[in-house]
């Protein structure tokens, strides 16, 4: 891994994959919470 793109290349990899799974643990979250509060589906 001595190459810069390379590198560049394994963080947006690295950082897009953790993104998209802080983003469907945070959706389930909240759909939890609101299931909770409001004891209903959350809207679409």
């Amino acid at each position: 891994m001595d190459n810069e793109i390379v590198k560049r290349l394994a963080w947006s990899g690295v950082l897009a994959a953790s993104s998209a799974l802080a983003s469907i643990a945070a959706a389930r979250m909240a759909a939890l919470i609101w299931k909770r509060v409001f004891d209903e589906e959350p809207p679409e």
